[in-house]
C-alpha cells in the first residue's frame, strides 16, 4: 500500500473516485468493479495501488480524515480569539465541513456500520479519528482554563458528534448552531 504522500495520479483517481462513492452509496454496496470502471482503469491498477479493497477503504478514510484536521486547523489554529473561544470554533468548522463534505453523516460513523469485523483496518482509522477528536478538544479545553477539562471535553465530544449526525437527518433546523449553543453554557459553567 502506497503512502498517500507518493500516489501515482492513477492511483489518486481512484482514491478519489472510490471515496465518492463510499460516501454516497456505502463501503459495501460498491465492489471494485464499479470503483475501477467509474475510475475508468483495469481493476488491477486498484490491487497494484492499494492491495485489496480494504487497503483502498483503509486510505479513503485517511485521506478524509486529513481533510477534516486541515479544516479544524484552518478554523481554530489560525484564529485570533480568546482560547475559550476557540473551542466554540469547532462547531463552525464542523457547520463548514457539513455543508461541503458531509450531507449524508458522518463517514467515519457510516463506515463503521459498514465494517462489523473488529479487525478490518478502516476501524482502526475511525477509532483514531475519533480519539483525535476527543483528545483535541481536552487540549482545547486545557488550554481555555476549563474546570474538569477532560470531562467537559468529553462532553463537547458527544455533542459534536451527535450535532453532525443529526444534521444529516434534516428534522432540526440549525442543528449545529443548536449544539454550539449549548456548548457556550457548557463552558460558561
Amino acid at each position: 500500500m502506497s503512502d498517500d504522500a507518493t500516489l501515482a495520479p492513477v492511483a489518486e483517481r481512484v482514491l478519489d473516485v472510490a471515496g465518492t462513492l463510499f460516501y454516497d452509496n456505502g463501503i459495501h454496496a460498491v465492489g471494485v468493479e464499479s470503483i475501477a470502471a467509474e475510475a475508468d482503469v483495469p481493476e488491477e491498477t486498484l490491487y497494484d495501488q492499494f492491495g485489496s479493497k480494504d487497503g483502498l477503504i483503509e486510505h479513503y478514510l485517511r485521506r478524509r480524515d486529513e481533510r477534516w484536521r486541515e479544516l479544524v486547523v484552518a478554523k481554530v489554529e489560525r484564529s485570533r480569539v480568546l482560547p475559550s473561544e476557540r473551542i466554540l470554533l469547532m462547531f463552525d468548522a464542523l457547520d463548514e465541513w457539513i455543508g461541503m463534505e458531509n450531507p449524508r453523516g458522518c463517514a467515519f460513523v457510516n463506515a463503521l456500520a459498514d465494517l462489523p469485523d473488529a479487525g478490518h483496518p478502516g476501524r482502526e482509522v475511525i477509532r483514531e479519528q475519533k480519539q483525535w477528536l476527543l483528545d483535541y478538544l481536552r487540549d482545547l479545553a486545557r488550554e481555555a482554563g476549563v474546570r474538569n477539562a477532560r470531562k467537559v471535553a468529553s462532553s463537547l465530544f458527544v455533542l459534536l458528534e451527535g450535532a453532525m449526525v443529526t444534521a444529516s437527518f434534516g428534522v432540526v433546523p440549525g442543528t449545529v448552531g443548536n449544539a454550539k449553543e449549548v456548548a457556550r453554557s457548557l463552558l460558561e459553567r
